[in-house]
């Protein structure tokens, strides 16, 4: 048999590059990934492009635009209501964030401790998050009706107040009571996540520092919260991405109402792009909300995950 032979032979029996795809095992988690990949690409990524093209161009509902380059952009730099929404969007996430962490983690801490009843109450707590966002945003806007409000009629029958209170009619007073909403639907989730981390913390730590005289105070400086930090970037990055993009709670208690007083960014690009039928300046309202998000999510996550004793070193 000549050499010829046997190198061709040789080369019909080796696999080919498919058959070496479709069996090697460091390709199986790409086709794992590949359908979800799939549907993030067509659900999230291409959207996300069109909208970002949609940016540069004059399109209006009913006709296609031309390329404007970043005509929309210079319009938006000078139009005082989406200033206006910037400011309200910062204020909006930053206070509802923080106190959602705040009462989330007080609620957590508590749930963890041996209560009564405990079951009962980790369900109780989560109802605000279960409900639809839409029947919360309708039953805040009776609570805070001028005229019907509950909490104006308590607040006069325990005298009070003289007057009911204009919850939504008033630019701040608005503005208090959209972040009040959220951050009732809000705290649930912090609450019940930061619970399951806390589940996975080793009681016998607790026990250790006990008998070297740690106080409650300490334990939780030193072991609870180091412990948590992980879970706690998480939390935090998913909640002030839920708090900038919030759009149903704000649209039906108050349409970014009175005179664009709870207008957030996500609100008003929808009432530009949609409402007025303007999809070009929309899009570039919703684009312009790229940023913060990004800006956001590395203030939560890298601010929270690149601590020194992750990396074995002293934190002080």
């Amino acid at each position: 048999m000549t050499d010829a032979v046997i190198r061709t032979k040789a080369i019909m029996s080796e696999p080919s590059l498919w058959d070496r795809l479709m069996t090697n095992r460091n390709w199986l988690g790409f086709w794992f990934m590949l359908p979800a990949a799939a549907f993030l690409i067509l659900f999230l990524a291409y959207p996300l492009g069109l909208g970002i093209w949609l940016s540069f161009t004059d399109a209006r509902l009913g006709r296609g635009g031309v390329f404007v380059g970043l005509e929309n952009y210079e319009f938006l730099s000078d139009d005082p209501t989406f200033w206006l929404t910037v400011f309200n969007t910062i204020l909006y996430t930053t206070v509802a964030s923080t106190i959602k962490f705040a009462v989330g983690l007080y609620l957590a801490l508590l749930l963890n401790e041996r209560l009564p009843f405990k079951a009962i109450i980790r369900a109780v707590v989560l109802i605000p998050f279960i409900v639809p966002t839409v029947l919360s945003a309708i039953a805040f806007w009776w609570l805070f009706d001028p005229q019907f409000s509950i909490i104006s009629w308590s607040l006069m029958k325990l005298g009070l107040i003289t007057q009911y209170i204009n919850f939504l009619g008033d630019p701040w007073n608005a503005r208090w009571s959209v972040i009040f909403a959220n951050i009732w639907r809000g705290v649930p989730f912090v609450a019940i996540t930061l619970l399951a981390g806390l589940q996975t913390v080793s009681p016998s730590l607790y026990e250790a520092a006990t008998i070297d005289g740690a106080t409650p105070w300490q334990n939780f400086r030193y072991i609870t919260y180091p412990l948590l930090t992980p879970i706690i970037a998480v939390v935090m990055t998913f909640s002030v991405l839920f708090t900038f993009t919030d759009f149903q709670l704000i649209w039906v208690m108050t349409r970014g109402g009175p005179v664009n007083a709870t207008h957030l960014m996500a609100t008003y690009s929808y009432q530009r792009a949609i409402m007025s039928g303007y999809l070009g300046e929309g899009s570039a309202i919703a684009t312009a909300m790229i940023p913060f998000l990004l800006g956001a999510i590395l203030v939560s996550w890298f601010g929270l995950q690149r601590r020194k004793w992750q990396q074995g070193e002293d934190n002080d």
